[in-house]
C-alpha cells in the first residue's frame, strides 16, 4: 500500500500528465514548444506589480528554510546594480544535513517515479508562478537586466527544468516494473520466473551553483537528481544565492506538503574565505555532482570526486568564423547584440573571430579587413548608442574580477573599439560596461586561446578562411567551445565547418543575421554543450545527462504456481 506522500504525489502526476506528456513529445521531436510563457503580460498583473515589493520584503532579513539545527549564518551578497541585499542564510553542520537526507532517500525512492516526477511537475509549477519576483532576486544577485532575469532566469530555466524531468521520467518509462519470464524446455515443463525491476538511485547529489546564471544553469542537474531519487544539496555560489534560496524553499513547501522531508532539497551556503564544495564534493555519500563554473575546479571534481558521476560545465573559447557574407551589415548587426547580450558573460557567448587578413566577399564586393572590423565595431557602437536602450542589453557586470579583467585585456590587441563604463539610469551605482574589441593576429594565441570572460572579443587576422577553419579546430579541440559561428555563401566551405564541428563536437550556427543568435540555446530543441569538447562532459539535457543517475536492480523467484 503507498504511503499516504506518495498517493498524494501521484495526484500531482495525474494532475500535471498533459504537462509531462507534452514535454516527452517536444524532446522526441526537437521542435519549439514552452509551457512557460517569457512574456510578462502572461503573469497576473497583481503577481506582476507586486513583484518588487516582495523581493525588496526579503531584503535585510533572514531567509528560513527547513534543515537540520543550524550551526551558523552567512550571506554578504551585493547587487551588481550598486547595493547590499542583506540578506542571510543557515549554515548547517555538513554531517547532519548529510545524514539527514541519507535518512529521507528510502521514503523518496520507495515513492516511484511517477510521484517523485509529479512532486517536480508541481514545483516548476510554483517557480513558474514566482518569475516575476524571481526576476528581481537574479537581475540583483547576476546584473542581468530585468527583462533577461525574468526570462532566462524564469522561463527559460523551468523549461530547461522540465526539459531534464521529461527525459528522466522517459527513461525511467522504458524499464517495466515486473514480468514473467518463461522458457521453453522442451517435452519438459518450462522454467518460469517472476521478475521485479526497481529505479534505485545513486545517492545524494550535489549541484554547485553558478553566480551568472544561478537558475538556468542549476535546474537541470536538480531535477534530473530528484526526479530519479536523489536527494538534492544545492551549493549556493557566495554571490548569488537568494535565487537559489527562493528555489529550493518552492521545492521543500511542495515536499513538506505532501508529507516527504522537506530536507531532500536543501540549500548549502558557504563563503569565499571558507569555501564547502570540495569538502562535500568528496563526501561517499554524495554520488552525483553537477558544475557550472571555472576549468580549474571542473577539472579538479573531475580528476577528484571518483566515487560519483561528474557532470561539469566549464571555460571554452566560442569562435565566430566569417568566410564571405550576403550583407555584412545585417550579420555585423546580429554579432553587436551577441557580443552586447547580458555583457558577454555568458558561457555562449562569442570571443574570437576569425577573418582573413585579405578580406571578405561581400554580396559583388571585397572589403578588407579593415572594413570588416570597422563594420563590426560600428555596429556594436551603433547598437549601443542610446543609454537606455544599452543598459536594458547590457546589465551589469556580476563580479569586480570581470570588470577588472576588462582593463587588463586592452593590452593583449590593438583596440577597435573601447569598452566604456555607463551611467544606468535606474542605478547610479551600477557596474556597467560595454564591451572590448580586440584586433590580434592569428599567431598570437596567448591573447585570444584562453577564456577572457566578460565583454570581451578578438579580431583574428587568418591567412585565409582554410586557416581560419585550421587554427579553430586546434583552439576548440584544446579548450573547447560552447559555440561556433559561421558565416559564408560557399555551401562547399560550410560543408567544411559542418565536418568541423561534429570532428570538435561543438554546436554549429550557419549564417545567423536576424532574430536567432549565436548565444541562444532553446530548451526541447538545442542541446546545451556537446560533452565531447573541453569545455563541457556533459550535455543539457540529453538520455545520459539523466540515465546516470539512477541504476536498475531486479529481483527475481520461482512462478506462483
Amino acid at each position: 500500500m503507498p504511503s499516504a506522500a506518495t498517493r498524494a504525489a501521484l495526484e500531482l502526476f495525474d494532475h500535471h500528465r498533459a504537462t509531462l506528456d507534452r514535454a516527452v513529445q517536444a524532446i522526441a521531436e526537437r521542435g519549439y514548444w514552452s509551457p512557460y510563457s517569457e512574456q510578462l503580460k502572461q503573469y497576473p498583473e497583481a503577481a506582476v506589480q507586486g513583484a518588487q515589493a516582495v523581493f525588496e520584503a526579503l531584503l535585510n532579513q533572514h531567509f528560513k528554510l527547513h534543515g537540520p539545527a543550524p550551526v551558523g549564518r552567512a550571506g554578504a551578497e551585493r547587487s551588481p546594480y550598486g547595493f547590499d541585499l542583506g540578506v542571510s542564510y543557515d549554515q548547517y553542520d555538513a554531517e547532519q544535513l548529510l545524514a539527514r537526507q541519507q535518512q529521507a532517500l528510502p521514503a523518496w525512492r520507495d515513492a516511484g517515479p511517477q510521484a517523485r516526477v509529479g512532486a517536480c511537475l508541481e514545483i516548476l509549477q510554483r517557480l513558474n508562478a514566482l518569475s516575476p519576483t524571481l526576476a528581481h532576486a537574479v537581475m540583483h544577485t547576476t546584473g542581468q537586466a530585468f527583462m533577461m532575469a525574468f526570462q532566462a532566469g524564469g522561463a527559460h530555466a523551468q523549461d530547461r527544468g522540465l526539459e531534464a524531468v521529461a527525459y528522466a521520467w522517459r527513461a525511467m518509462a522504458e524499464v517495466p516494473q515486473a514480468a514473467r519470464w518463461v522458457k521453453p524446455q522442451g517435452k519438459g515443463e518450462p522454467l518460469q520466473l517472476d521478475k521485479r525491476w526497481h529505479i534505485v538511485p545513486r545517492g545524494l547529489s550535489l549541484v554547485v551553483a553558478c553566480s551568472t546564471f544561478p537558475t538556468w544553469n542549476t535546474y537541470p542537474g536538480l531535477f534530473a537528481s530528484l526526479a530519479t531519487g536523489n536527494p538534492v544539496l544545492v551549493k549556493a555560489h557566495p554571490g548569488a544565492i537568494l535565487p537559489v534560496a527562493m528555489s529550493v524553499k518552492v521545492a521543500q513547501d511542495v515536499l513538506a506538503e505532501l508529507g516527504f522531508d522537506p530536507a531532500l532539497v536543501s540549500l548549502v551556503v558557504d563563503t569565499p574565505e571558507s569555501p564547502v564544495a570540495q569538502q562535500l564534493a568528496l563526501d561517499p555519500r554524495v554520488k552525483l555532482v553537477d558544475f557550472t563554473g571555472s576549468n580549474a575546479f571542473g577539472e579538479w571534481l573531475e580528476q577528484h570526486a571518483l566515487q560519483a558521476q561528474v557532470f561539469t560545465e566549464k571555460a571554452g573559447i566560442n569562435t565566430v568564423i566569417i568566410d564571405s557574407t550576403a550583407d555584412l551589415k545585417a550579420v555585423a548587426k546580429n554579432l553587436a547584440f551577441s557580443l552586447s547580450l547580458y555583457s558577454g558573460q555568458m558561457c555562449t557567448t562569442t570571443q574570437a573571430i576569425y577573418v582573413p587578413r585579405g578580406g571578405i566577399r561581400n554580396g559583388d564586393e571585397q572589403l578588407s579587413f579593415e572594413q570588416v572590423a570597422e563594420t563590426l565595431a560600428g555596429a556594436v557602437k551603433g547598437f549601443l548608442a542610446e543609454n537606455e536602450r544599452a543598459c536594458a542589453v547590457l546589465g551589469a557586470i556580476q563580479s569586480e574580477a570581470t570588470a577588472a579583467r576588462i582593463d587588463a585585456c586592452r593590452a593583449l590587441g590593438e583596440v577597435l573599439l573601447d569598452s566604456e563604463v555607463r551611467e544606468h539610469p535606474q542605478f547610479p551605482g551600477a557596474r556597467v560596461r560595454t564591451p572590448l574589441l580586440l584586433k590580434v593576429d592569428a599567431s598570437e594565441r596567448a591573447a585570444y586561446a584562453e577564456e577572457r570572460f566578460g565583454p570581451i572579443a578578438f579580431l583574428i587576422a587568418t591567412d585565409d578562411s582554410a586557416h581560419s577553419l585550421q587554427v579553430a579546430r586546434e583552439v576548440i579541440a584544446a579548450k573547447g567551445a560552447m559555440t561556433l559561428g559561421v558565416y559564408s555563401t560557399d555551401e562547399a566551405f560550410l560543408d567544411q565547418a559542418e565536418a568541423l564541428a561534429q570532428d570538435v563536437a561543438v554546436a554549429l550556427s550557419v549564417n545567423l543575421d536576424g532574430g536567432v543568435f549565436v548565444n541562444q540555446s532553446a530548451a526541447f530543441s538545442d542541446f546545451h554543450a556537446t560533452g565531447g569538447n573541453p569545455a563541457a562532459n556533459a550535455s543539457i539535457s540529453d538520455g545520459a545527462f539523466v540515465s546516470r543517475r539512477f541504476v536498475t536492480v531486479q529481483s527475481r523467484r520461482h512462478a506462483a504456481q
